[in-house]
């Protein structure tokens, strides 16, 4: 399963359950996850592919410039 910048996800397992997040990188093996509020831009959650729904919606990259700008994008999709 291939994932890319900008992807918005929810999670299945672990406390992010049923929490909506972006995906900032994938490396393969794993999915990098943030939501600008728990989740910060420089502190990504590293989560398995497993654990996590693709919803086919994504944000653009502007809106990975702040945590601000991502917790925005996030409200705008919920």
């Amino acid at each position: 399963m291939e994932f890319r910048k900008g992807e918005l996800v929810v999670c299945t397992a672990g406390r992010e359950n049923e929490r909506l997040m972006c995906v900032v990188a994938f490396d393969g093996e794993y999915v990098y996850l943030c939501d600008g509020k728990e989740r910060k831009l420089y502190n990504p959650k590293r989560k398995n592919p497993k654990h996590v729904i693709k919803t086919n919606k994504f944000i653009p990259d502007n809106m990975f410039l702040t945590d601000r700008a991502l917790r925005k994008a996030l409200s705008k999709e919920v």
